[in-house]
């Protein structure tokens, strides 16, 4: 791996022209192609194998054009203090509101709140609902626009309107939190290499993978069916590792600069050791995203090999188009231990020449950098500081055990939004479960008398409990399939909703198909949110087997060891597990959620479990890579466990923390969102990482490598006999090397 890797660098250096060029090339066909393709909408979302999604199969097939997936809303009405809405000039003011949006061309239905009894007991409240043809990420502006037109010309009579539903939800934005990574990257950068041209790299060559994975992902979009947010996705992934591999490559490349080597050949060697890497760390990443197929969601499965296609477009650049580059950068960048023009000048650099060779991190090797301080520190102490570690970790991660899964609804929403005031107002009106209704589809197909069929199970579901309203059934044309609708006694998110659906359920297997052979299924947004959440526990845990399983192989390969893999495995579990417990203090129990921005606290994303686990372990197994081959690098070459330790953190720790810190500003952009989901994620990713890279790698991997001695790197001769040598560490490079300086030696003596 390292020789073809070395032959590779050098090519690329050599022949930089061509390969900037072919990269440019692709960067263009990939946005000529994002281009001329027609837009994302969002993608169609189905569960398979799930009540809910059968269900709704089946109102697809018995109910033909009554856009079952098309976006509703609902416009909430409140009368001034003191009036009702059944007075005759706060009813006019209704009715003229629901013609207006009935105009609309995308409109199928509005339902009068005085026909369909939406209005509240108390007089108070009404509602309209509003269905579309299309989508709500797919409706076209000009029905938003109609549909706050009308309510705002209803506030301006002196109504107080908001509107609910999806039919408001637009296609997301690029949000800032993109820039403020890139901004923070680039600081980091520049401090660490000193110079910016070094530092400029990693960035220009991550924004040129990310550039042509997104534009594919565009391009692709409408006939894949991808939805806007697998770009999303893909940026944030692709961005964070091609940072990574970029940054490793250049900090390989200026060591090896400072220790004499010819530019080609410090390229050729960069990329057969730490590219080698950056190989390695990509498949971790690429085998945890595609691994997200064990779901068996679609929408999931196509975000999780769109955004590894742009891992793998991250690891080509970093092997080919970074050593390109840095051909063209020339002495413009400068040898680890040497500064750039603006922080040092050439007398700085002139006076350091001749000094003994530095590490990846910038410093001389004979000044201790702070990595050689802490790493000293971890191995005279490694019991204490392993023991802190893990009760840290475990104590941040205690929380998690009372996590509660749910997906997020409009009652989770900032009370800044008219989506989350109509929540309220609703919630006022008609009682917290109003906003979560369950539809109960009744297949009588097979019944003798479908209608009889149909009012026994309305008549049974009336009789469980937390039930407040069944409404009449609606009928298809040929009669023998009937929606109802039922309204729970509480919120959509709660576990009592939870516990009725499966009442609803079990009362429709046991007890009613016996007595009227009608199958009784449940479905809508509230019961499809509670199977997706449920088919996302299932697949945690064959997904955790699937991931660290794989990834356990694939890092035996490369460092060929039993428990060094086994350590990284249990050191991630422990650190996404501390994230989690952080996640449910906060946006659960509400610790420090003024600071965080949290104005509503419910149950946890229910992806939050199985996406943290997906990304958050491909990114811990970069630092792991990155960290612990330049460890087995100094090891296998002949160095004490412990001196080769310190040797490691010397030449990585300042990189990987550096690296750590893009991570952990990237996905800390996103807590600043609106969005309850997004500000989740951004929190959960960000903490993992923290967590993940200075706890885990920073202090337990160097604790445990510290008291197993020459036992970390122990593999069973069979298995070692039968694992192919893949050469990370570049042994091969260096024997290569040495064979060339006897082949001189012979030379001179002839």
């Amino acid at each position: 791996m390292a020789t073809f890797l070395y032959k590779l660098g050098r090519l690329a250096f050599r022949r930089r022209h061509f390969v900037a060029l072919l990269w440019v090339a692709l960067l263009t066909l990939a946005g000529v192609g994002a281009a001329s393709a027609p837009s994302a909408g969002s993608s169609s979302f189905s569960i398979p194998g799930t009540e809910a999604q059968k269900a709704f199969d089946l109102l697809e097939q018995r109910f033909p054009g009554s856009s079952a997936d098309g976006a509703t809303a609902r416009v909430v009405f409140k009368a001034p203090d003191g009036e009702k809405m059944t007075d005759a000039a706060n009813k006019a003011t209704v009715e003229k509101t629901v013609q207006e949006v009935s105009d609309g061309s995308e409109v199928v239905s509005v339902a009068d709140p005085y026909k369909a009894h939406a209005v509240s007991k108390d007089g108070t409240i009404a509602y309209a609902s509003v269905r579309y043809e299309a989508p709500g990420m797919e409706l076209k502006d000009a029905s938003r626009d109609a549909l706050e037109d009308a309510g705002q010309q209803a506030r301006d009579a002196g109504l107080t309107v908001e509107i609910g539903g999806d039919a408001l939800q637009a296609t997301p934005e690029a949000a800032s939190s993109e820039i403020i990574g890139l901004a923070v990257a680039a600081v980091v950068l520049v401090i660490t290499f000193g110079s910016l041209i070094a530092a400029g790299l990693p960035l220009l060559t991550a924004l040129i993978g990310v550039g042509i994975g997104v534009s594919m992902i565009t391009a692709l979009a409408s006939a894949l069916d991808l939805g806007s947010t697998t770009s999303t996705l893909a940026m944030m992934i692709g961005l964070a590792v091609g940072i990574d591999y970029a940054l490793f490559i250049v900090s390989r490349y200026r060591s090896e600069l400072a220790e004499g080597r010819d530019r080609e050949e410090a390229v050729g060697r960069a990329t057969g050791t730490a590219g080698s890497a950056v190989v390695f760390a990509g498949l971790t990443v690429v085998i945890a995203l595609v691994g997200l197929a064990v779901v068996n969601v679609p929408m999931l499965t196509k975000m999780g090999v769109a955004a590894a296609g742009t891992v793998v477009i991250a690891v080509l650049i970093a092997l080919t188009l970074v050593p390109a580059l840095l051909g063209y950068a020339g002495r413009k960048v400068r040898p680890a231990g040497e500064k750039g023009m603006f922080l040092g000048g050439r007398r700085k650099a002139a006076a350091d020449r001749g000094k003994p060779a530095a590490t990846d991190s910038g410093e001389p090797a004979a000044k201790p950098n702070m990595g050689t301080r802490w790493a000293s520190f971890v191995v005279r102490r490694p019991v204490a500081v392993l023991v802190l570690g893990v009760l840290g970790l475990g104590a941040a991660a205690l929380p998690a055990t009372s996590l509660e899964l749910g997906l997020p609804d409009d009652g989770s929403q900032p009370t800044s939004t008219t989506q989350r005031r109509a929540y309220d107002m609703l919630s006022e009106g008609f009682g917290p479960g109003f906003n979560g209704p369950l539809v109960v589809v009744v297949d009588a197909k097979a019944s003798d008398a479908p209608k009889s069929a149909v009012t026994d199970v309305s008549d049974r579901i009336k009789d469980l409990k937390d039930v407040v309203t069944v409404t009449p059934a609606t009928y298809n044309k040929s009669g023998d399939t009937a929606t109802i609708t039922v309204i729970p006694d509480s919120k959509p998110s709660s576990v009592s909703t939870e516990d009725l659906v499966h009442s609803i359920r079990d009362a429709g297997t046991d007890i009613i198909k016996a007595d009227t052979d009608a199958k009784v299924l449940v479905t809508g947004t509230t019961a499809m949110n509670i199977d997706f959440s449920q088919k996302l526990n299932d697949a945690l845990v064959p997904y955790l087997i699937l991931v660290v399983g794989l990834a356990f192989l694939l890092l035996t390969l490369v460092f060929r060891s039993i428990l060094v893999p086994l350590k990284a495995a249990l050191g991630f579990l422990l650190s996404v597990l501390a994230a989690l417990g952080a996640v449910v203090a906060v946006f659960q129990w509400g610790w420090l959620a003024d600071l965080f921005g949290v104005q509503e606290t419910g149950p946890v994303m229910s992806m939050m479990p199985i996406f943290m686990v997906g990304v958050v372990f491909g990114l811990a197994m970069d630092y792991e890579v990155f960290l612990v081959t330049r460890i087995r690098e100094a090891y296998v070459h002949g160095e004490r466990p412990t001196q080769a330790v310190v040797t490691g953190f010397r030449h990585s720790a300042r990189v990987v923390t550096a690296a750590a810190i893009i991570m952990i500003a990237v996905f800390a952009g996103f807590i600043g969102a609106s969005e309850s989901m997004v500000k989740m994620i951004g929190f959960g990713l960000a903490i993992a990482v923290l967590f993940d890279a200075f706890v885990v790698r920073m202090a337990i991997v160097p604790a445990v490598l510290a008291l197993l001695g020459k036992k970390a790197w122990w593999l069973p001769k069979w298995l070692d006999r039968a694992l192919p040598n893949v050469d990370v560490e570049g042994e091969g490079l260096r024997t290569e090397a040495e064979s060339g300086k006897d082949g001189e030696r012979e030379l001179v003596r002839v």
